[in-house]
């Protein structure tokens, strides 16, 4: 039987709230959200502790954050939500940045992964 999207927030939003670090569960809240405005606001969080998380590792805003490495896929999912968000409420703008970001970061991205 499958989880009503219902259940499957209440369980992401226990990680989140257990683990919020967690990158993956922020675009993952993203993803499932319903509203517009929800969707952004998890997108958001994911990609600012993203952001946070990669400056920590050392990174100092330039160079390749790349899907192939399984660790910066909760960042990267959380941006490519925030693209999309963006892009849902108007934010045509912002999308377009976090499309450039994504495909600076990955040269290989595909938007929606």
């Amino acid at each position: 039987m499958a989880e009503t999207p219902e259940r499957r927030r209440a369980a992401l939003s226990s990680v989140a709230v257990r683990w919020p670090r967690h990158l993956d569960v922020w675009a993952r809240l993203a993803e499932v959200a319903s509203a517009d405005a929800d969707r952004y606001a998890f997108a958001r969080v994911g990609y600012h502790r993203g952001l946070d998380a990669l400056r920590a590792a050392g990174w100092r805003g330039t160079g390749l954050v790349q899907w192939v490495h399984e660790e910066n896929r909760g960042f990267l999912r959380s941006l490519d939500a925030l693209r999309a968000a963006a892009d849902a409420i108007g934010e045509t703008d912002e999308a377009e940045r976090c499309r450039r970001f994504l495909h600076q970061l990955d040269p290989d991205w595909r938007d929606g992964r």
